[in-house]
Parts: structure tokens; C-alpha cells; sequence
């Protein structure tokens, strides 16, 4: 798979003549605004979600989440933005339940109609520290930087985003509990990668089409490695003033024994890879 993959990310690349660009789906974050017309942009979005899925692998719980971010850009193709979302404490342990996203980057047009984008985008969880065991909070942060590049050309768009950091905080020194189940210690696990693939196509009256689909390669961990992927169909109505309602089936191949989340008592246990359907309310403004 991770062969098939790299070789259709190489392919796409060569056939776009440009470089390539994670949640990712986005990830997690909203997509930085294509460069404007007007020296300074400014746009908001908002949103709500019945299962946050970050690259395939709920961040919630399987529970709704109200999302909402801002973004700026400049005509050089210079642009910042942030974005937040409720999270699970299951998966969080000790913080606020909330993630932020703090990201920035440079677009530019390459050929015509082929644009590239490259930054850096990181994810923060105020107050969140991994867990030994079950009420005892150790010093590691979950937090996580990647840099990334991507390009997009019409209906498609490829993007591969590298760690900069401990994977959302895997060492040596929480591997034996940052997953469901222990993990042998192998160091550090900066070097992540992660591979987004999508194709939106637009049916026209406002309806979009989408096709996604991840590998993660979590580096010298690779029982954690998967494939993500997802099918969406969205629609925008124009009569609610530009609401966007989308319905969405997500799935991945993650491991059960690793992907899996409990309780603050470690119960429950929910599998968090598992596949589900997400509806999905969002506004840009």
C-alpha cells in the first residue's frame, strides 16, 4: 500500500508539474484562502460536525463537535490563519477539551490553473498532558507541528505534511501508554508522514462531490501506520444565505487494539477508527 500510494502521489505530482503539499483533511484546520484580489483578505468560517474525524480517527468520541476558525491572506500569497474545535478529554487527558490550530504558509501559482502551497501548521491542546495510567498525568504534551506542501489543479489536490516534532507526543517515553495498547519503545517519532489525496467534483446547483483518501506513516511505530479514506456529497443553500450541509461515510484500516479510546476510568472503550457516518453544517463568512 505505502508503495501504491507514494507511486500515484509521485505520478499526480509529475503530471501537475509542480511539488507537492497534511487534516488534512484537513486538516484539521480550514484551508488557507487561495491569494485575492485585494491586497488583505479576511474570511471566517463556522461549523458543526456529529464526529470530528481528524485523517480518519474520531477526536471526540464518536461525539459532536462546533468548530469555527479565521483566516488572512495577502496578495503576494502570504496567509495565516487559526482554527479550534472541541475535542474529547478521553483522547486529551487533564486539559481543556479544546484544540487549536495556529497555521501559515505561501500559495503561488505555478502553471495555469496549477497552484502550490507550502507552511506549517501547528496543533495545540491547552492544558492536555498524556496520561500513565488513569488519573495520573505525566509532562507530555500531545501538542504537534507539521510542515507540509501541496499542490492542487482543478478538481484535485495532493498534499504530504512531515512532523516537526514527536507525533502528537510518541517516544520512547510514552510509547508504553500513549496508545489503547503498549507500544515497544523505539525513540522519537519525528519524521511522520501523512499523504492527502482528494477530488471534488462540482454536479453543479451547488452540489459537490468529494473523494478522499490518507496514508500515515508513523515512523519507527509501525503498527500504527493506516490507511484513511472518505466519500462526501455537499450542498450549498443559497436560500439559508450560503449554509453548506454535507453528509459524509469515513473509514480507515487502524488497528483495533491500538485505536481504541475509554473512559477517564480507562472503560468503554470505543473504537475511534472505526467506520461512520459525519454530518456536517458549515458557513464561510
Amino acid at each position: 500500500m505505502k508503495t501504491r500510494l507514494l507511486s500515484l502521489f509521485l505520478i499526480s505530482s509529475c503530471f501537475l508539474h509542480a511539488a507537492a503539499r497534511a487534516e488534512g483533511e484537513a486538516p484539521a484546520a480550514a484551508p488557507a484562502p487561495a491569494p485575492a484580489a485585494t491586497e488583505h483578505s479576511f474570511t471566517g468560517n463556522l461549523g458543526f460536525v456529529s464526529d470530528y474525524r481528524f485523517r480518519g480517527i474520531s477526536q471526540t468520541w464518536k461525539q459532536p463537535a462546533i468548530q469555527g476558525g479565521f483566516d488572512y491572506s495577502h496578495s503576494s500569497g502570504l496567509y495565516a490563519g487559526t482554527w479550534a474545535s472541541n475535542v474529547s478529554g478521553n483522547s486529551y487527558n487533564n486539559g481543556a477539551g479544546m484544540e487549536w490550530d495556529l497555521y501559515g504558509g505561501w500559495k503561488t501559482a505555478v502553471a495555469e490553473g496549477v497552484t502550490l502551497d507550502v507552511g506549517a501548521l501547528a496543533y495545540l491542546y491547552p492544558g492536555a498532558k498524556l496520561n500513565a495510567a488513569p488519573g495520573q498525568p505525566t509532562s507530555h504534551r500531545y501538542d504537534n507541528v507539521d510542515l507540509y506542501a501541496a499542490v492542487s489543479a482543478g478538481a484535485f489536490s495532493a498534499k504530504l505534511s512531515v512532523a516537526a516534532t514527536d507525533y502528537f507526543g510518541l517516544d520512547s517515553d510514552t510509547a508504553g501508554y500513549a496508545y489503547f495498547s503498549a507500544l515497544t519503545p523505539k525513540g522519537s517519532s519525528k519524521g511522520t508522514s501523512y499523504l492527502d489525496l482528494n477530488y471534488n467534483a462540482d454536479m453543479g446547483q451547488g452540489v459537490t462531490l468529494g473523494m478522499h483518501l490518507g496514508h500515515l506513516w508513523v515512523r519507527k511505530y509501525g503498527d500504527l501506520s493506516y490507511t484513511d479514506w472518505k466519500l462526501s456529497v455537499s450542498k450549498e443553500l443559497k436560500d439559508l444565505g450560503g449554509v453548506v450541509v454535507s453528509l459524509a461515510a469515513v473509514g480507515t484500516d487502524a488497528k483495533k487494539d491500538l485505536y481504541q479510546v475509554g473512559d477517564s476510568a480507562a472503560a468503554r472503550a470505543k473504537r475511534v477508527g472505526g467506520t461512520g457516518v459525519v454530518l456536517g453544517l458549515s458557513k464561510t463568512f
